[in-house]
């Protein structure tokens, strides 16, 4: 009965961390600004950290069904 909500959170952590890394990758390969009005460097570390965050955030939930 656990496992719905775990697979869901999973899920919506997976998404949006492997989103977050593909957008700034992205961002960066086209040498366009991550975020506007934000340092290049702070963006692109606060992207990279976050999206990685919540993809192991993700992967941690599915670990856990």
């Amino acid at each position: 009965m656990e496992s719905g909500p775990a697979i869901f959170a999973g899920t919506a952590f997976a998404l949006f961390g492997a989103g977050l890394l593909l957008w700034t990758g992205t961002r960066l390969a086209h040498r366009a600004p991550v975020a506007h009005g934000v340092s290049p460097a702070t963006a692109t570390a606060f992207g990279i950290f976050f999206g990685a965050a919540f993809l192991t955030l993700g992967v941690w939930c599915f670990a856990r069904v």
